[in-house]
């Protein structure tokens, strides 16, 4: 006979692991002999290293019970159903640690690849983090508010990331958020986007995610309120001169 300090340590468990059992009823508790003590026998010995088996392979413990009064048919279903379970979290958890990985990259969560590229080019260039994050906010509008627009976006912002008049004026605008909006460089910088704008122009004006853009890059930027004052006051002079050239 055993004492539950004898019957844990045969098991390889801890006595506050054998209470536990007692109290789930897993294990039977015998009853105290003349002495006082609870003494165990060679059968709850076998019957422990049982449940500790099972529940070391994952098997929760409400289930354990059940498999050991199964027979070997029931047995193996149980055991074949635990396993599918297991499986199902095994899968749920490596998804959940492959969305963890992107959240590292960001932008890497919530866009297609070919954008992510976009965004890792543009960092190649030499634009800043800052005017990165405004751009790949342009992409995740757009995916919300026309995401049938983006394939086409795709390929315009390639082309104009290869263009070294589109880089030029790209590289110069991320410079001037920080300008004082009465930096006479500005007035350059205007004059260079007004007449890119005008060779650029498409009918129904700007897309409602650019538009969007737009206001971020304003708040964040004084003298970026200044130039998107200043080309939309431009567009708006020419739109009654095409109008009354036709």
């Amino acid at each position: 006979m055993l004492t539950i300090g004898q019957l844990a340590a045969t098991a390889g468990v801890t006595v506050r692991t054998v209470r536990h059992y007692h109290h789930v009823g897993l294990l039977p508790e015998p009853e105290r002999d003349a002495s006082g003590y609870r003494r165990y026998s060679a059968q709850a010995a076998v019957d422990l290293i049982r449940i500790r088996t099972l529940a070391d392979a994952g098997v929760p413990l409400a289930r354990i019970d059940a498999l050991l009064h199964a027979q070997p048919a029931e047995f193996a279903a149980a055991i074949a159903d635990i396993d599918a379970e297991l499986q199902r979290k095994i899968d749920q958890l490596t998804e959940y640690r492959r969305r963890i990985t992107e959240l590292a990259g960001g932008e890497r969560l919530v866009l297609p690849p070919e954008v992510v590229a976009i965004l890792d080019r543009m960092r190649n260039l030499g634009v800043s983090e800052r005017r990165v994050r405004l751009e790949r906010d342009s992409w995740i509008l757009m995916q919300a508010l026309d995401p049938l627009a983006v394939p086409q976006r795709i390929r315009d912002k390639n082309a104009s990331l290869d263009d070294p008049e589109t880089m030029r004026l790209y590289l110069a605008c991320d410079q001037s958020v920080d300008w004082d909006p009465d930096d006479p460089r500005l007035d350059r910088l205007i004059d260079d986007l007004d007449a890119w704008e005008s060779a650029h122009e498409r009918n129904g004006g700007r897309p409602e995610f650019l538009k969007l853009v737009s206001s971020q890059i304003a708040d964040a930027s004084p003298a970026w309120q200044r130039i998107l004052e200043a080309l939309a006051h431009r567009a708006g002079q020419r739109r009654p001169a095409a109008h009354d050239s036709r």
